[in-house]
């Protein structure tokens, strides 16, 4: 750190003051504790005496139950004429029943053209119909309205077809980062292991010299 005083948070959120730079220092060594900036914008910054490895780790957690506890859903939208025929209502039926079983929304529209906008219970007939025909699945969030010359209606899914959604997404992030963390793990191990290798010194071999007895030097 560049200033030259802080004001210090002692590690059970009591105030210490304000202390030189080099005091805050000293005082985080000798409690086996970290210096964290967590006000940079005062004056002086603000820092708390911490472990700095468990708040890290604490605010993961967090994280990762604000994740859990959220519900991600997505709205899917289908379309839909009045006087659509039985084989394209079994096929639409299809989708919003694929829609709703991965917890998803469905906004289902219906297209009114020339005379049939004069004709809107033909429209909430079908809505009613459908809505009927997936009940086990969604229920009616949104009523059928009318929207100019649509019809608009808004199923959504039973909560627990929308948490186990969540829940399983959740599930394969915490997957892959324990997965993540064994590899590091491992890693780290692979290097300590080589750093505490002792290092072989080199033999320095000496090439001797073959005199001839014989020869006079």
């Amino acid at each position: 750190m560049r200033v030259p005083e802080v004001r210090l948070v002692g590690p059970n959120g009591e105030t210490v003051g304000i202390v030189p730079t080099p005091d805050a220092l000293r005082l985080a060594q000798e409690a086996d504790l970290d210096l964290v900036e967590i006000a940079p914008q005062g004056k002086p910054p603000v820092c708390k005496l911490m472990d700095y490895g468990k708040f890290k780790y604490e605010n993961a957690q967090k994280a990762r139950e604000a994740r859990r506890n959220q519900t991600n859903v997505i709205i899917k939208e289908m379309k839909l004429r009045p006087k659509i025929d039985k084989h394209d209502y079994e096929t639409k039926k299809g989708h919003v029943v694929r829609f709703l079983n991965a917890g998803d929304k469905v906004k289902i529209t219906i297209m009114f053209r020339g005379r049939e906008q004069h004709r809107p219970e033909l429209g909430f007939r079908l809505l009613q119909q459908l809505a009927d025909d997936v009940a086990e699945l969604g229920f009616v969030e949104s009523s059928p309205k009318q929207d100019g010359r649509n019809m608009i209606m808004v199923l959504g899914p039973h909560k627990k077809k929308a948490d186990a959604k969540v829940e399983a997404k959740t599930a394969k992030e915490e997957k892959a980062a324990e997965r993540a963390a064994d590899e590091a793990a491992e890693k780290a191990e692979r290097t300590a292991a080589n750093a505490a290798r002792p290092t072989s010194t080199p033999k320095v071999k000496r090439r001797s010299e073959n005199l001839d007895p014989d020869i006079d030097l």
